[in-house]
């Protein structure tokens, strides 16, 4: 490789952020340490000094809600997964959504975001920003860019996506959307929780600003709960900073900044197993007769399947799928699972399963989710890195579970 090639994704995972001769590490560790410390001795009284002219990338710290060693490294690496400028670390995926949009928006500002997000996102939407500061939300099906255009407005502040979407897999056409937003003085959000920047990169397809959710596949490992936000725009990221640090406070703590900054290592090698299990999963789902419908882009059927190929560089390790029958199915389905665990969440190693109707999307209304394709028998299924044989197996006796209770009962005495 030239010396002036910038490293690959799967270099930056291991390595981006922890020089262990940069920032003040006196034994040169190979890991940055968990800084616990809240607050950072001055080596002087500067009168000229102001907080925010500390500069991390120096090594100067002053208060850990400003700044803090190991969460700047954090910041460092996400960052340079994404492509981006600025990084921000925060403590959760929904702090960092709110945040970003905090810094977007205005009372008597408008949003457009994709109908089928993640319920906790929709209910930040209504219950906080429409209802208490002002904004309001149209939702589109942004499936169709003609959808997004459409529903733009003269007081349109900020344009928030998925891609793909929570719990149903759909896209946006992410470029397609960053043309169309380009002339006009509107924030384009992507949240790429579910793709990873290892299958995909809106800030190079366009969008001001993404987010994750780190919990999921950055952390990878289901034991730290952490968001983030990357971007570009100077003047955007500035905004971001002072919400985080100062406006809000929900900053990623020091343990949980060392575990997604560990979890990062091992996220190219993870997300192609994951991949490689959800499409064999995928496939033997489709192949079900009691599976109505799969959805998961690496199928040639789904309809954002050529879409995905254009914009991702993998199909991901999530999809769900619906059952042939009634919610009752669907609870002895996942309840003689024993690999699949039942659970909210994904992106971990291990494989997670949920009834979105129950569980994950249970807040909205039983209107709201028929009218987003949410049935009572759509299972989401978070694929993990175990043998797929014994993932299949374990399908395979969930199938046999909804085959006993259709048995007519024996008549033998």
């Amino acid at each position: 490789m030239d010396d002036q090639s910038a490293p690959t994704l799967d270099t930056l995972t291991v390595t981006e952020g922890e020089d262990p001769f940069e920032r003040g590490s006196e034994a040169g560790d190979v890991v940055s340490p968990v800084h616990l410390s809240s607050t950072f001795a001055l080596p002087g009284l500067d009168a000229e000094m102001r907080l925010e002219d500390v500069d991390p990338d120096a090594g100067e710290f002053v208060y850990g809600r400003l700044s803090n060693p190991t969460r700047h490294a954090l910041e460092t690496r996400l960052a340079a997964l994404e492509g981006g400028a600025h990084g921000a670390a925060f403590a959760s995926g929904t702090a960092a959504i709110f945040t970003t949009l905090l810094a977007s928006v205005r009372p008597g500002d408008h949003i457009v975001a994709f109908e089928d997000l993640y319920a906790g996102t929709r209910r930040m939407l209504d219950d906080v920003f429409r209802a208490r500061l002002g904004v309001d939300v149209t939702y589109v099906d942004a499936t169709e860019t003609a959808n997004v255009a459409a529903a733009l407005r003269e007081e349109t502040a900020a344009v928030w996506m998925e891609s793909p979407t929570n719990p149903k897999l759909a896209l946006c056409d992410i470029a397609g959307i960053a043309d169309l937003v380009a002339d006009r003085e509107v924030v384009f959000g992507v949240d790429n929780t579910f793709a990873s920047p290892y299958f995909q990169r809106p800030l190079e397809l366009g969008a001001d600003v993404v987010v994750h959710s780190t919990t999921k596949y950055l952390n990878g490992h289901s034991d730290a709960i952490a968001g983030a936000v990357v971007t570009d725009d100077d003047a955007l990221a500035e905004e971001i900073r002072f919400l985080q640090q100062v406006g809000v406070g929900a900053v990623s703590g020091p343990f949980d900044s060392y575990l997604v900054l560990r979890g990062t290592k091992t996220l190219a090698a993870r997300m192609a197993r994951h991949e490689a299990n959800a499409t064999a999963v995928a496939e033997f789902l489709d192949a079900r007769p009691e599976v109505t419908d799969v959805y998961y882009p690496g199928l040639p059927d789904h309809p954002d399947h050529e879409l995905a190929r254009e914009q991702m560089s993998g199909f991901g390790g999530i999809l769900s799928f619906e059952l042939d029958g009634d919610i009752d199915d669907a609870k002895r389905f996942v309840e003689a699972l024993t690999e699949f665990t039942l659970a909210v969440s994904v992106g971990g190693v291990e494989s997670l399963i949920e009834l979105p109707a129950a569980m994950t999307h249970e807040p909205l209304s039983p209107a709201e989710r028929e009218a987003l394709g949410i049935s009572d028998t759509l299972l989401r299924v978070s694929v993990g890195i175990e043998g797929i044989d014994d993932l299949i197996a374990d399908l395979e006796r969930g199938f046999d579970a909804m085959a006993r209770s259709a048995e007519p009962p024996s008549t033998e005495r």
